[in-house]
């Protein structure tokens, strides 16, 4: 494989606290060197001048339907999303049909990723067999056939007992425990948040004590056990205040949002709109301000997409029958960048870290540095280029977006991963 130079570029490394113009030179499949200047014979040499260049970003969070609803994406098709996102890694949810619940199925999506040789996929085990929330999963088979974390993601685990087992299992092969935090018996039937607009649509509500009464359970398990708890999508103010204080007790607890917590509330549903549909549903204002406010000051560790690819046919059903979920490893830069760093939340290192360095630490992962000898996998984006969102020509097969049509600043330019160029525009 030929060495590459990026040549330039406003280099963003959080893992080194770097942030300046300079040149990275990739050897190997790894990143060989690091600083003004950086080249090697023969090298093919990138002008990435006025773009940014970071250690590749990581979504620990995405649906890849796959096996089961390859109709909606695959491994394959979700690995290229990835890329024209700038995500070099994404953590792979289990529930697929059959669950990701054994190791056969784990080394199934493994294989995949391979062949497709896009981003790399990490798959995430299921807790309990099934996802049915009675017997747990054998974790070790799972681990060592490459999953990287368990989750019964898209159902809580509502036994109490079965979570502190998870817990205390999990810690045995050092991966998180990441949870889907709702209330079932709050839940049943609701399609959106429980407020004003619910009202007024007439739909039956969500109410945010669902999310926040098995997040404290959650928090108060793993101050039990001593396991890391990793709370996904988290949309309640509520519950980030119950993070901040878990934490400062120093319980083992890691956090994540999505774009569109950070930037759409309820209002979105108006029309009945089943691109705003998702789960946990959209919140208010003051939630939105929360969740800004976690990610800025680490309460919230990683920015994740929460990707949920779905039929078209299936969103246009009534709001009620129409599925949660949205799509996202494509938006979420923009979205990051346009809403985050332009809307003069976070810093653009800040960002950087909440998308690269931070989802390696909290799931263990390969990458999330520049650092010389790591993985060459970086990302290169513009973040001057404006651009609208077009759903259709997304690298998904999906199209299910609430952003449809929206002007976003930062452009992704390329994406390499293990020192080849798996996306360039």
């Amino acid at each position: 494989m030929k060495p590459i130079v990026l040549r330039g570029a406003r280099v963003i490394d959080p893992s080194q606290s770097h942030d300046g113009v300079t040149d990275v030179l990739i050897e190997d499949g790894k990143i060989a060197a690091f600083g003004r200047g950086a080249t090697r014979d023969g090298a093919e040499v990138i002008d990435v001048s006025g773009k940014v260049v970071t250690p590749g970003l990581i979504d620990i969070h995405v649906h890849l339907r796959e096996p089961g609803r390859e109709d909606v994406e695959t491994v394959a098709t979700g690995a290229r999303a990835a890329a024209a996102g700038g995500f070099t890694a994404v953590c792979a949810m289990p529930n697929t049909d059959p669950v990701t619940d054994n190791q056969a199925a784990v080394g199934f999506i493994v294989k995949q990723a391979e062949a497709a040789g896009a981003s790399r996929v990490y798959p995430i085990g299921a807790i309990s067999l099934g996802s049915k929330g009675q017997q747990l999963a054998e974790f070790g088979e799972m681990v060592g056939a490459g999953a990287v974390a368990v989750s019964d993601d898209g159902k809580p685990v509502v036994s109490s007992h079965l979570m502190r087992t998870a817990l205390e299992y999990a810690q045995t092969f050092g991966i998180p425990v990441a949870d889907h935090c709702e209330d079932p018996t709050l839940f049943h039937g609701g399609c959106m948040h429980e407020g004003v607009v619910s009202a007024r649509m007439g739909l039956r509500g969500i109410p945010s004590a669902s999310e926040e009464i098995m997040v404290a359970r959650d928090l108060l398990l793993a101050e039990l056990t001593g396991g890391h708890i990793h709370l996904c999508h988290m949309s309640t103010r509520g519950s980030v205040e119950l993070i901040r204080r878990a934490k400062e007790r120093g319980v083992r607890v890691t956090a994540e949002a999505t774009p569109h917590h950070f930037t759409l509330t309820d209002s979105a549903c108006l029309g009945y709109n089943t691109n705003a549909k998702m789960n946990p549903p959209l919140r208010e204002d003051p939630d939105v301000a929360a969740i800004r406010a976690a990610i800025k000051d680490g309460t919230i560790d990683v920015i994740a997409s929460d990707h949920a690819p779905h039929h078209y046919d299936a969103k246009e059903r009534e709001f009620d029958d129409a599925p949660f979920g949205i799509v996202g490893l494509e938006t979420a830069l923009g979205l990051g960048l346009t809403e985050l760093v332009r809307g003069g939340v976070l810093t653009l290192p800040e960002l950087v870290r909440r998308m690269t360095t931070e989802p390696a630490r909290v799931f263990g992962l390969p990458g999330g540095t520049l650092k010389p000898g790591s993985p060459a996998d970086v990302s290169v984006f513009d973040p001057e280029v404006r651009w609208s969102v077009d759903a259709g020509a997304f690298q998904s097969k999906s199209r299910n977006t609430p952003f449809a049509g929206r002007e976003l600043w930062g452009r992704v330019e390329r994406t390499i991963v293990g020192g080849k160029s798996v996306y360039a525009r």
